[in-house]
């Protein structure tokens, strides 16, 4: 089974590529952030052609997330987090899979830029409200995979320069703690599970040749419980629709259950 997650930057913008990268790596199921547009306008046709099942928590112009599969979905969710903006960034669904019900979980942090502003308190009450739901959600389901953009820099070998980024949202000190607080729950930030030192972006910049100079950073993870990381077969940073005609600024992170 593969699980795939990515910030589309606008669904119906990508659509071409997204259909693309589907058709040729065949994930199972995709979870998307930043799809930018309301469920009414989210191209379900597109997707459904596919042989994909579609479920959407979109929101106008802005943020949006959605979970489409091949394999069949139960029990959507759009309300884990009593978001004070009223913005569409989580969505969760159960999935089947060898005798396991597993629960999905597709998140879109907030950036928090620029610091010291409301922006960045509504981020660190997001990361507050995600952690307090994924306490109460491992009571109920061991079997979890929290998935998404995260808008977190887990740490210096994570970022191109990051010295440069000492006073981000992204990057802060207390920012990443709260990362490391969702971990300590008792979940594995899956691409250091099995890359203990590689380097591996999954966002550049559309400004300054930041793909063309590899200056990315990773910030889009999967975090799995520590119940189901042994059916973690491998994971891998796909780079391949970052290189293409207008493409999203992230690129899909993937993994494989066995």
């Amino acid at each position: 089974m593969l699980i795939a997650s990515w910030n589309v930057n606008s669904v119906r913008a990508r659509i071409i590529n997204i259909k693309s990268y589907l058709l040729k790596y065949k994930p199972d199921t995709l979870m998307m952030q930043e799809i930018k547009t309301e469920e009414v306008n989210f191209p379900y046709d597109e997707f459904s052609s596919l042989g994909y099942e579609c479920h959407v928590f979109g929101q106008k112009s802005y943020n949006g997330v959605a979970i489409i599969s091949k394999i069949k979905l139960y029990n959507t969710k759009i309300d884990l987090i009593k978001d004070k903006f009223n913005q569409s960034r989580i969505i969760s669904a159960d999935v089947k899979f060898k005798n396991k019900n597993i629960q999905l979980i597709n998140i879109y942090t907030p950036n928090g830029n620029p610091v010291d502003t409301e922006k960045y308190e509504y981020k660190k009450k997001w990361l507050d409200d995600l952690i307090r739901q994924l306490k109460f959600s491992l009571k109920k389901n061991p079997y979890i995979i929290l998935g998404g953009d995260f808008n977190i820099i887990p740490s210096s070998e994570d970022v191109y320069n990051a010295k440069s980024f000492e006073d981000d949202a992204l990057f802060r000190l207390e920012i990443r703690k709260k990362l490391r607080e969702m971990i300590n729950l008792g979940f594995n930030d899956v691409y250091r599970h099995f890359n203990k030192t590689n380097v591996g972006y999954t966002f550049w910049d559309y400004m300054r040749g930041a793909w063309q100079k590899n200056n990315g950073m990773r910030i889009d993870h999967f975090l799995v419980s520590n119940s189901l990381i042994d059916k973690i077969e491998s994971v891998n940073i796909n780079k391949d629709p970052r290189g293409r005609e207008k493409p999203s600024d992230h690129t899909p992170i993937e993994i494989k259950l066995a």
